[in-house]
């Protein structure tokens, strides 16, 4: 495929809960040329006993990521995109000024918050108008949250990755692919639900226009605009969800397959052309998030790297330093585990004492307690994998089932695609052929959608479809896979 007319750059800006990357895509001789320019490490931090973001320091590294991205393409820059983490939002102030640090979603407030919402309207009815999983930090429960803190519910809020692209002079908007995570979204009309504000008590007034995936929100107005290569760049919203771009990056066509968006979560699951809110589906919690060209990404979340992230940082802690890479060397050469745990116990979604929390599991079943030196480290992540592997497989076949697909493939990507070792333990357990995609698949969607949105002259802009995006996706995929994205 040749470049675009315009020949400029592109710009990925991906926003994780643990790293955060600035990509800069290019035209070599007609041909794309993709690559990570800046990365800069995240992570929440603690305020007082609340559990935030470093919003302003976050900005700080897109900036510095974009100014880069800026000295490396004298081409100039067409357009930049944001997507990151959903659920998470910043609220404003009546001159749309910050008024504090974001909340974490890993928050302890949204457990309470969740039962308080649930005596309002009930579990079962929000699954019906709105098809999402309930897990308690959900928007809709951080926004109850807020009030019962003292914070006006009539005050703005954006979700974080469109409140960056604001931050850069984009119309405050929710792209529709996050808004549905906030569960606050009806099912038939894609918009905001009035029964669920209703009954809820939160303000309709403080919610953003919903707008499609692939809509173009403005200009760079920062400062950075006073760079000739970003004097004139168009501000697009990608799937600001970064679970559905790294889907939207998914070259496969057919309907034999199956994915699992593998990093700090693993979101395990198919792509749909309409929601299904079957019986089962909401007996299992399985969710109906919105994907680039109005697609259904039905899938589940299930606890991911995260788990061995927390225990890796226990370790350190008691001076026993291990890389992930020197882990899964140790595994391969080790047995199955005796037991396997339920990673999903909502214990193990909270910070803090992963190591004696699984053990707690363990003892439990009456086995004995890892402990933390150089022989056991290695057979406590070994159990993570395994049952990491078992969770996944257990999830694919309730996904067979409740939707009729016969699946034959799996492809994994993100960050943990690259983990060889836990993709073999997923086909054995599985019995899908396993197909690993670029870890950086999430800014290989944005990129993609970025290209279909430009297509458009912007005249009764619906968004973009689903098949021009794969179209992008493919060419994209194949043709950097030797880049350094």
């Amino acid at each position: 495929m040749q470049r675009p007319a315009n020949k400029k750059a592109l710009v990925a800006i991906d926003l994780g809960a643990q790293s955060c990357r600035v990509s800069l895509l290019r035209w070599e001789r007609g041909v794309p040329d993709g690559r990570v320019v800046h990365r800069f490490p995240n992570g929440p931090i603690a305020e007082g006993r609340s559990l935030r973001w470093d919003i302003r320091r976050i900005f700080v590294g897109v900036v510095e990521g974009l100014r880069a991205c800026a000295a490396s393409a004298p081409e100039g820059i067409a357009s930049v995109a944001v997507d990151g983490w959903g659920v998470d939002y910043a609220r404003l102030d009546a001159a749309g000024q910050l008024i504090g640090n974001p909340f974490c979603y890993r928050d302890e407030r949204n457990i309470s918050a969740m039962n308080e919402i649930y005596s309002r309207i009930s579990a079962d009815r929000l699954y019906e108008l709105t098809g999402i999983q309930h897990l308690p930090f959900n928007t809709i429960f951080q926004l109850h949250a807020d009030a019962r803190a003292g914070i006006d519910p009539r005050l703005r809020w954006l979700n974080l990755p469109e409140y960056i692209t604001h931050l850069l002079g984009g119309e405050p908007v929710a792209e529709f692919t996050n808004a549905t995570h906030t569960q606050l979204v009806g099912l038939e009309t894609r918009d905001w639900c009035e029964e669920i504000f209703a009954a809820t008590q939160l303000c309709r007034t403080a919610a953003p226009k919903i707008v499609p995936t692939g809509t173009i929100v403005g200009k760079i107005r920062h400062e950075l605009n006073r760079l000739k290569e970003l004097g004139d760049t168009t501000l697009i919203v990608p799937a600001c969800h970064d679970t559905a771009s790294a889907i939207a990056a998914i070259p496969a066509s057919g309907d034999d397959w199956a994915f699992i968006s593998s990093g700090t979560w693993s979101l395990v699951g198919v792509v749909l052309d309409a929601p299904n809110i079957s019986a089962d589906a909401k007996r299992m919690n399985f969710t109906n998030l919105g994907g680039a060209g109005g697609k259904i990404c039905f899938l589940k979340n299930v606890n991911g790297m995260w788990l061995l992230q927390q225990c890796v940082e226990d370790w350190a802690r008691t001076g026993q330093a291990w890389t992930v890479e020197e882990l899964i060397r140790s595994c391969e050469r080790l047995p199955a585990p005796q037991m396997l745990f339920d990673v999903d116990d909502p214990v193990l979604m909270l910070p803090g004492d992963m190591h004696g929390k699984i053990n707690k599991q363990l003892e439990a079943a009456g086995l004995p307690a890892f402990a933390m030196n150089e022989r056991d480290i290695p057979h406590m992540a070994n159990a993570i994998f395994h049952s990491l592997a078992k969770r996944y497989a257990d999830v694919l076949a309730a996904v067979s089932r409740i939707t009729g697909k016969q699946l034959k493939r799996l492809f994994v990507v993100g960050g943990g695609s690259k983990n060889a070792y836990l993709n073999r333990l997923t086909a054995e357990r599985s019995g899908l052929e396993v197909i690993a995609g670029p870890s950086e698949c999430t800014t290989i969607g944005n990129f993609a959608i970025q290209l279909a949105a430009t297509e458009s002259d912007g005249a009764n802009y619906s968004g973009v479809t689903a098949e021009r995006v794969t179209h992008y996706a493919e060419m994209l995929a194949t043709q950097t896979a030797n880049s350094e994205m």
